[in-house]
Protein backbone atom coordinates (compact mmCIF):
# COMPACT_ATOMS: atom_id res chain seq x y z
CA UNK A 1 0.00 0.00 0.00
CA UNK A 2 1.66 3.18 -0.79
CA UNK A 3 2.22 5.78 1.64
CA UNK A 4 0.11 9.35 1.28
CA UNK A 5 1.01 12.19 -0.19
CA UNK A 6 0.17 15.87 0.65
CA UNK A 7 -1.79 17.57 3.03
CA UNK A 8 -4.79 16.94 4.37
CA UNK A 9 -6.14 19.17 6.59
CA UNK A 10 -8.29 18.06 9.57
CA UNK A 11 -9.33 21.02 12.02
CA UNK A 12 -8.48 24.90 11.69
CA UNK A 13 -8.45 27.75 13.87
CA UNK A 14 -10.08 30.60 12.60
CA UNK A 15 -10.95 32.42 15.43
CA UNK A 16 -7.49 32.67 15.70
CA UNK A 17 -6.90 34.86 13.34
CA UNK A 18 -9.70 37.52 14.57
CA UNK A 19 -8.52 37.16 18.38
CA UNK A 20 -4.80 37.22 17.77
CA UNK A 21 -2.21 39.14 15.90
CA UNK A 22 -0.35 36.16 14.14
CA UNK A 23 3.88 37.18 14.36
CA UNK A 24 5.12 33.95 13.42
CA UNK A 25 4.19 29.97 12.93
CA UNK A 26 5.79 26.60 13.49
CA UNK A 27 4.96 23.56 12.34
CA UNK A 28 5.30 20.37 14.69
CA UNK A 29 5.03 16.80 15.27
CA UNK A 30 2.33 15.34 17.73
CA UNK A 31 3.10 12.52 20.16
CA UNK A 32 -0.17 11.02 19.45
CA UNK A 33 -1.36 6.87 20.46
CA UNK A 34 -2.90 4.96 18.53
CA UNK A 35 -6.54 5.53 18.86
CA UNK A 36 -5.70 8.91 18.67
CA UNK A 37 -5.02 9.01 14.85
CA UNK A 38 -7.43 7.10 14.26
CA UNK A 39 -10.12 9.47 15.52
CA UNK A 40 -7.99 12.05 13.51
CA UNK A 41 -8.47 10.00 10.48
CA UNK A 42 -11.97 10.43 10.40
CA UNK A 43 -11.85 13.80 10.19
CA UNK A 44 -13.03 14.48 14.15
CA UNK A 45 -10.68 17.22 16.15
CA UNK A 46 -11.43 20.81 17.38
CA UNK A 47 -8.99 23.45 18.19
CA UNK A 48 -10.76 27.00 19.15
CA UNK A 49 -10.02 26.29 23.41
CA UNK A 50 -6.19 24.77 22.30
CA UNK A 51 -2.89 25.97 23.59
CA UNK A 52 0.72 25.53 23.94
CA UNK A 53 3.59 25.85 26.95
CA UNK A 54 7.01 25.27 27.19
CA UNK A 55 8.08 23.63 30.42
CA UNK A 56 11.05 22.72 30.66
CA UNK A 57 12.86 21.94 27.35
CA UNK A 58 9.69 20.88 26.02
CA UNK A 59 6.61 22.50 24.50
CA UNK A 60 2.90 20.91 25.20
CA UNK A 61 -0.04 21.40 23.58
CA UNK A 62 -3.57 21.41 25.95
CA UNK A 63 -7.00 21.54 25.47
CA UNK A 64 -7.02 20.42 22.16
CA UNK A 65 -10.48 17.88 21.89
CA UNK A 66 -9.66 15.14 19.66
CA UNK A 67 -12.79 12.64 20.41
CA UNK A 68 -12.50 9.34 21.21
CA UNK A 69 -12.28 6.48 18.54
CA UNK A 70 -15.74 4.92 17.82
CA UNK A 71 -14.51 1.25 18.06
CA UNK A 72 -11.93 1.97 20.78
CA UNK A 73 -12.48 -0.24 23.40
CA UNK A 74 -10.45 -0.14 26.65
CA UNK A 75 -6.66 1.54 24.94
CA UNK A 76 -8.76 4.48 24.23
CA UNK A 77 -7.58 8.30 25.17
CA UNK A 78 -8.97 10.86 26.62
CA UNK A 79 -10.16 13.44 24.51
CA UNK A 80 -8.53 16.94 25.70
CA UNK A 81 -4.91 15.41 27.27
CA UNK A 82 -1.87 17.58 26.84
CA UNK A 83 0.20 16.28 24.07
CA UNK A 84 3.91 16.36 23.51
CA UNK A 85 4.86 18.57 20.52
CA UNK A 86 8.13 18.03 18.62
CA UNK A 87 10.04 20.80 17.45
CA UNK A 88 13.70 21.18 16.95
CA UNK A 89 15.80 22.73 20.42
CA UNK A 90 16.33 26.30 18.70
CA UNK A 91 12.77 26.44 17.58
CA UNK A 92 11.57 25.82 21.50
CA UNK A 93 14.43 28.25 22.86
CA UNK A 94 12.93 31.26 20.55
CA UNK A 95 9.80 30.26 21.64
CA UNK A 96 10.99 30.14 25.25
CA UNK A 97 12.23 32.73 25.26
CA UNK A 98 9.36 35.02 23.53
CA UNK A 99 6.79 33.44 25.98
CA UNK A 100 9.04 34.32 29.40
CA UNK A 101 9.41 37.94 28.14
CA UNK A 102 5.39 38.54 27.78
CA UNK A 103 2.78 39.13 26.17
CA UNK A 104 3.01 36.18 24.14
CA UNK A 105 0.96 32.77 23.75
CA UNK A 106 1.04 29.80 21.49
CA UNK A 107 -1.93 28.70 19.88
CA UNK A 108 -2.79 26.04 17.38
CA UNK A 109 -3.35 27.28 14.07
CA UNK A 110 -4.02 23.92 12.32
CA UNK A 111 -4.12 19.76 12.54
CA UNK A 112 -3.50 18.33 9.35
CA UNK A 113 -1.47 14.94 8.21
CA UNK A 114 1.48 15.59 6.53
CA UNK A 115 2.60 12.84 3.97
CA UNK A 116 0.83 10.56 6.72
CA UNK A 117 2.28 12.30 9.82
CA UNK A 118 -0.16 14.33 12.37
CA UNK A 119 0.90 17.94 12.44
CA UNK A 120 -0.09 21.30 14.28
CA UNK A 121 0.41 24.52 12.77
CA UNK A 122 1.62 26.85 16.36
CA UNK A 123 2.50 30.53 16.28
CA UNK A 124 3.71 32.65 18.28
CA UNK A 125 0.62 35.44 19.14
CA UNK A 126 -0.37 38.50 20.98
CA UNK A 127 -4.20 39.37 21.56
CA UNK A 128 -5.72 42.02 20.52
CA UNK A 129 -7.69 44.24 22.25
CA UNK A 130 -11.61 44.99 21.23
CA UNK A 131 -10.71 48.08 19.28
CA UNK A 132 -7.96 46.37 17.31
CA UNK A 133 -10.52 43.57 16.55
CA UNK A 134 -13.10 46.46 15.57
CA UNK A 135 -10.62 48.29 13.55
CA UNK A 136 -9.69 45.24 11.53
CA UNK A 137 -12.97 44.23 10.38
CA UNK A 138 -13.48 48.04 9.74
CA UNK A 139 -10.60 47.90 7.22
CA UNK A 140 -12.02 44.70 5.85
CA UNK A 141 -14.98 45.72 5.18
CA UNK A 142 -13.68 49.05 3.42
CA UNK A 143 -11.31 47.06 1.03
CA UNK A 144 -14.46 44.93 0.45
CA UNK A 145 -16.55 47.94 -0.26
CA UNK A 146 -13.94 49.61 -2.53
CA UNK A 147 -13.40 46.87 -4.90
CA UNK A 148 -17.53 46.25 -5.13
CA UNK A 149 -17.24 49.97 -6.28
CA UNK A 150 -13.87 49.16 -8.74
CA UNK A 151 -15.87 46.05 -10.47
CA UNK A 152 -18.88 48.14 -10.96
CA UNK A 153 -17.44 50.75 -12.08
CA UNK A 154 -15.28 48.75 -14.58
CA UNK A 155 -18.74 46.83 -15.84
CA UNK A 156 -20.68 49.70 -16.66
CA UNK A 157 -17.63 51.48 -18.36
CA UNK A 158 -17.50 54.86 -16.87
Amino acid sequence: MPRERGEKVIATNRRARHDYNIEKSYEAGMVLTGTEVKSLRQGRANLSDGYAFVKGNEVFLDSVHIPEYSQGHWTNHSAKRIRKLLLHREEIAKLQHAVSAGGYTLIPLKLYFSDGRAKVEIALAKGKREFDKRQTLRERQDTREAERAMRLRNRTGD
